[in-house]
């Protein structure tokens, strides 16, 4: 009964979509078109010619035109997305600030001080019965009557409740603009994403957004698919639909056999046009969204998870998880961002390919530090509490031999509430919280900056890998030079000319064929426009070589146009589109008489190889030998290409009607060719490029040249920008010779045979996308140097995928970047410029250089804090700093440290040092004598004020005061002169390498200035009328000078530590060595098991306990490890790693046994992780 109700529902909504659709004027409904485009291959055709005739029948109903396009009328356009929709699958609402408080209350050091807060004041109401009860107790009670406090007794618990109140709002908070960042990014990244469509017989750029239904988009190589279509007309198009089906193989399109395009797929090959069905929700992906439930449930959680990552800064280990959990529902849930416009499945594939790449150097260090800070802290609590309470029973029940009364326990208790309180706060300083706010706020920072720099960040890790780039591969075109193609010098009919000649000095038969070969053998989106700006150079657009070819075309007195218009794009009777195999592009047109002429133009000396005739001066076709050949390329071609130029030859053959070649034989109909002209075609290098490679060397960077160019241009464009200087020792080979230099007799790469190559090779001519990955991969494998390489590459083609997904750092190019490779970069650079990969390179060491200063900051005052409480606990039973101070301090050093310290612009002095490199200390030996030597003078001033301070003060002391007491002057000073020294240290903390000059562009940064002062200010109002809940009484002047002339001796003191070599500090070298290179696989093996248990955690809790259950065995056994994880709030920073190593270790990990792992968590020099290196290499 059910299903028949839901077909009638069916029907009846398709009838009344129908119905509607007719009423919009429109020929066909949208249910219609739906089933249209869920047919393929011959269905399609049969259906498309039952229904509507033909294509053109389509089109007529749709009220299109298959030529000129929409007529781009206002009303129109709105009516189209009225009845058919619009081009967007509306976005997932963002997390509310309620939900992010929620989640900020899940941590759990701040639920067990809620907790122990919330015992504290239900204690602190209850009185002994009798008025005697003070004697009976003990020192429990005394002294709190006498005062008449008792009554203020909840305050403390209250301040406690207030402050972690105060985290959690500011946590909260600061996820809520990290998410609004994010999405801005998202949408800018959306945005950025344009498509070629034809309205009014005009080709215009349109946001994927505003293409409607009836839009006649053309397509070309590298194109991501923004909506569904039917292909009206296509040349050797190829797909890939790995997205949608699964299937690895490129699926040919052609308009009589297979004309279906779907949303989310890829053109890997040829151009064509297409008419656009079906938009957003209706079109495949769209549907594959709503059936997910978009909205629903599942969809969130893998929103949620996805921003989660995304905006820690690592979003691909989530993305891998939940592929393999999800098996079937993975594949589909791939294409799901597609019609958000441009967030498409490929981000999906990114996820889980780039989850192979180890984790971010700067998250490797931090996770280890915060792992083992937060062991010495729970250690220490640990030890704090344990001491307080023994020390008060042998004190009461021992020393002074009182019994436990049933009345007094309740005050007993609260004593012992009072200790957990302590030791919780000791745990809360010592954890270091703030380091992943601290690396998300750098970060979320150095994104938007560098936005204005030209640098669009996907991926926020990015960001900070760039900082530790030793090597960059760099493309020619377009990133080092202006890819304004000029075509300069010219060989045709037997003369070489050295700029382009008068058309009058060439025979009238050549120069036709040249303009046709031209013309008609070129992407007619090729154009070149009249300048936008009076003065100005004409726009080139679409392919910049084949702009310069038809700039030589408009330079020998002829136009392309006209060409076209007798030949239109649809009457091409073939095309081999160019492709990094064939190098070259041939189209082939019918003759009048029936017969049939091809035109080819390529690479020149690929192209010359397969020429057997030449046309001489009088244009008619003469033999071209083999020995002319070689003739031709040293008297020609090798002169041209050492200034420079690029060189195309263009040729032609022509074939009889009958029969008919073999159009799909390729390798005989392209041979025995007529060579025409060959072209030197001028790219000249960008002005600001040599600079900026100068800066790269001078920072340690080595940059590479990776071009398909002849290894003669290449080598002249490398020497212009500064890559390679003459009589120097260096490698400029082209791809046969690297290929034969790299690998075996097999044709296998070796490691070995890459290790001789790499170090010198500067230029890579000649070189397929495979040898670009084939290049990066053995740089970034290598062992031949002490540091592992971190890679940057930068492409533009759909072939550099995957170079780019290897590459630590992929830069795509904004401007002349196809869609698929802006989906495989980390950062896109919309302005194709090379000089801002150095600014990214400048970005990334600042964010680095901002960690390790907040680093040194918050580590002293860890240090220093969690000294204070327990030796004062332990020797007075009472921390001399309250927990409501405690967590006031926290807050200073963690969330306003990290704002002031992660926000300090970068300068060029960045670029004067070497990169940090992957093993080298995350605190350097200069940090850890600042932290040393800061640490002392700290805690020498402390103690002094807390064991003398009362004599020196000529106040009361404040030591050993009974429960309940109230504020003494004492302690309040303590208190006071400690925050200052952390707020003098601050400035301190802005230099980590030793300079002197602390002030140095303090008021760049203003950010720095309104922290400190504001947190000032804040200090006084505390003091002043903070009272009670936060344990302080008012100073005098007198006192509050002494306080600030103690702080201010914290910026005197830095310039003594400064002036202490490191050489006299021998011990301070090992002091920071957190990452050796033995203990780093098994720290990530370690990261790698806690992730898997974090997430089954997760995943079980939803029910899909499938593929987790073998991992309940390693759980147990790696309990120990995750309770140092979960308890406490740096769980985040573990969180985020990305899966580090490749799938095949993954499987390793969850199969192997897991003590192994284990004993690697626990203990650095584990013989596992010992012997771990030789493997990995």
């Amino acid at each position: 009964m059910g299903d028949l109700t839901n077909s009638d529902y069916y029907a009846k909504t398709q009838r009344n979509d129908g119905s509607s659709n007719h009423e919009g004027g429109f020929g066909v409904s949208v249910m219609e078109l739906r089933g249209l485009m869920e047919l393929r291959g011959g269905e399609a055709v049969v259906k498309i010619q039952e229904d509507y005739g033909d294509m053109d029948g389509l089109c007529q109903r749709l009220k299109t035109s298959p030529t000129e396009g929409l007529t781009g009328d206002v009303t129109d356009l709105d009516k189209r997305k009225e009845v058919y929709g619009e081009n967007l699958i509306p976005p997932k609402k963002p997390k509310t600030f309620l939900q992010l408080v929620w989640e900020a209350l899940q941590d759990v050091t701040l639920i067990i001080l809620e907790v122990a807060a919330l015992i504290s004041l239900g204690l602190s109401f209850y009185q002994p019965p009798g008025g005697d009860s003070g004697e009976s107790c003990g020192t429990a009670a005394a002294g709190a009557e006498d005062e008449g406090e008792a009554e203020a007794g909840w305050i403390e618990g209250a301040a406690i409740l207030l402050s972690v109140v105060c985290v959690v709002l500011v946590t909260a908070f600061n996820d809520w603009s990290k998410e609004k960042q994010f999405r801005g990014l998202q949408s800018r990244i959306e945005q950025e994403q344009k498509f070629q469509v034809v309205r009014g017989a005009e080709v215009i750029q349109l946001p994927v957004a505003d293409i409607v239904v009836g839009d006649i988009a053309q397509i070309k190589y590298g194109d991501l698919l923004p909506a569904d279509g039917v292909l009206i007309q296509g040349n050797d198009l190829k797909i890939d639909e790995s997205s949608l089906t699964g299937e690895s193989d490129h699926v040919k399109k052609d308009a009589d056999r297979d004309p279906m395009l779907l949303s989310g797929t890829h053109v890997m090959e040829g151009s064509g046009r297409m008419l656009v069905t079906a938009v957003g929700v209706n079109s495949q992906t769209g549907i594959i969204f709503t059936l997910l439930g978009a909205g629903e449930e599942g969809e969130e959680e893998k929103e949620k998870e996805k921003k989660g990552k995304m905006q820690d800064g690592n979003m691909e280990n989530n993305q891998t998880k939940v592929k393999k959990q999800d098996g079937a529902a993975a594949m589909e849930m791939q294409p799901l961002k597609s019609a958000e416009g441009g967030e498409m499945e490929e981000k999906e594939k990114k996820k889980a390919n780039v989850s192979k790449k180890e984790k971010s150097v700067l998250q490797g260090k931090l996770t280890k530090l915060a792992v083992q800070i937060g062991k010495a802290g729970l250690v220490m609590s640990a030890i704090t509490v344990i001491i307080l309470v023994l020390y008060f029973a042998v004190d009461n029940f021992v020393l002074q031999k009182r019994p436990w009364l049933t009345e007094c326990t309740p005050i007993y208790v609260q004593y012992f509430v009072k200790f957990f309180i302590i030791g919780v706060t000791v745990l809360v300083v010592a954890v270091p919280e703030g380091l992943p706010l601290a690396v998300t706020i750098s970060l979320a920072y150095s994104v938007k900056k560098m936005m204005k720099d030209n640098n669009l960040v996907r991926h926020l890790d990015a960001c900070e890998t760039m900082g530790n780039a030793t090597a960059i591969c760099s493309d020619k075109t377009g990133t080092l030079t202006t890819n304004r193609m000029t075509a300069v010098a010219c060989y045709v009919g037997d003369v070489h000319y050295k700029e382009i000649p008068d058309p009058g000095l060439l025979s009238v038969k050549s120069l036709d064929i040249l303009v046709n070969a031209i013309s008609l053998n070129s992407a007619y989106t090729t154009k070149i426009l009249p300048a936008t700006k009076e003065g100005g150079l004409p726009m080139q657009v679409g392919n910049k070589t084949e702009c310069g070819l038809l700039g030589l075309v408009l330079d020998l007195k002829r136009d392309y146009q006209p060409v076209r218009n007798q030949i239109p794009e649809e009457k091409l009777y073939k095309v081999y589109t160019f492709n990094s195999v064939r190098k070259s592009m041939s189209t082939v047109i019918k003759l009048p008489d029936g017969s049939f002429r091809m035109y080819s133009k390529g690479a020149s000396e690929i192209v010359l190889k397969k020429c057997t005739k030449i046309l001489n001066q009088e244009g008619e076709p003469r033999v071209f030998r083999p020995r002319d050949k070689d003739e031709m390329v040293k008297k020609v071609i090798e002169p041209m290409a050492c200034d420079g130029l690029r060189t195309i030859c263009v040729a032609f053959r022509d074939f009889p009607a009958d029969p008919e070649p073999l159009w799909d034989n390729e390798s005989d109909i392209l041979n025995e060719l007529t060579a025409v002209c060959v072209v030197g075609i001028e790219d000249p290098v960008r002005p600001e490029v040599p600079a900026a490679i100068v800066r790269c060397q001078r920072a340690g960077i080595t940059v590479r040249m990776v071009t398909g160019d002849n290894i003669n241009t290449a080598r002249a464009i490398a020497i212009k920008c500064g890559i390679i200087h003459p009589g120097e020792d260096f490698l400029c080979i082209d791809g046969k010779e690297f290929n034969r230099r790299i690998r075996n007799e097999k044709g296998e790469v070796e490691q070995e045979r890459m290790d001789k190559v790499w170090p010198k090779l500067r230029v890579l001519a000649r070189s397929s996308p495979t040898d670009k990955h084939t290049l990066v991969k053995g740089i970034i494998d290598s062992c031949l140097t002490e540091q592992r390489q971190v890679v940057a590459v930068t492409g533009d083609g759909t072939n550099d995928g995957p170079a780019l997904k290897k590459a630590d750092v992929g830069f795509a190019m904004g401007i002349a970047g196809t869609d698929v490779a802006k989906e495989a970069s980390d950062i896109i650079l919309t302005d194709d410029n090379f000089s801002s990969i150095v600014k990214a390179v400048m970005w990334g060491r600042n964010v680095y250089d901002s960690i390790s200063k907040f680093l040194q900051f918050q580590l002293t005052v860890n240090v220093v804090a969690v000294i204070v409480a327990f030796t004062g606990a332990c020797i007075t039973q009472d921390s001399p700093l309250k927990a409501v101070q405690m967590l006031w301090v926290n807050l200073i050093m963690d969330t306003f440290a990290s704002l002031a310290l992660a926000t300090e612009p970068p300068t060029e002095a960045l670029l004067m040092r070497k990169p940090y490199g992957r093993n080298k200390p995350l605190i350097s030996s200069t940090m850890t004598k600042n932290i040393l030597g800061h640490g002392i003078y700290q805690l020498v001033i402390i103690f002094s004020l807390l064991f003398v301070g009362e004599q020196i003060f000529d106040i009361d002391s404040g030591r050993n005061a009974p429960l309940h007491s109230p504020p003494s002057e004492h302690y309040t000073i303590i208190f006071n002169t400690f925050v200052l020294m952390q707020l003098f240290n601050e400035i301190n903390a802005r230099k980590i390498h030793g300079e002197r000059n602390v002030f140095d562009g303090i008021f760049r940064n203003p950010i720095f200035c309104s922290i400190v002062f504001g947190t000032f200010a804040i200090q006084i109002v505390i003091v002043q009328f903070g009272g009670k809940p936060f344990s302080c009484t008012p100073l005098n002047l007198e006192k509050w000078g002494w306080c600030t002339f103690l702080g201010l001796g914290e910026l005197v003191w830095g310039q003594v530590i400064a002036t202490i070599p490191n050489s006299k500090l021998r011990f301070l070298r090992g002091a920071g060595q957190l990452t050796k290179k033995n203990e780093m696989p098994g720290d990530e093996d370690m990261s790698e098991d806690n992730e898997e248990i974090d997430h089954a955690e997760r995943e079980l809790r939803r029910g899909q306990v499938l593929w987790f259950r073998g991992l309940n065995r390693i759980q147990t056994q790696i309990d120990v490890v995750n309770t140092f994880k979960s308890g406490s709030s740096y769980q985040g920073q573990l969180r985020r790693q990305s899966s580090t190593t490749s799938q095949n270790q993954d499987v390793t990990n969850v199969s192997s046994p897991s003590h192994v792992s284990l004993s690697n968590a626990l203990s650095p020099t584990s013989p596992a992780s010992t012997a771990a290196p030789a493997g990995q290499c």
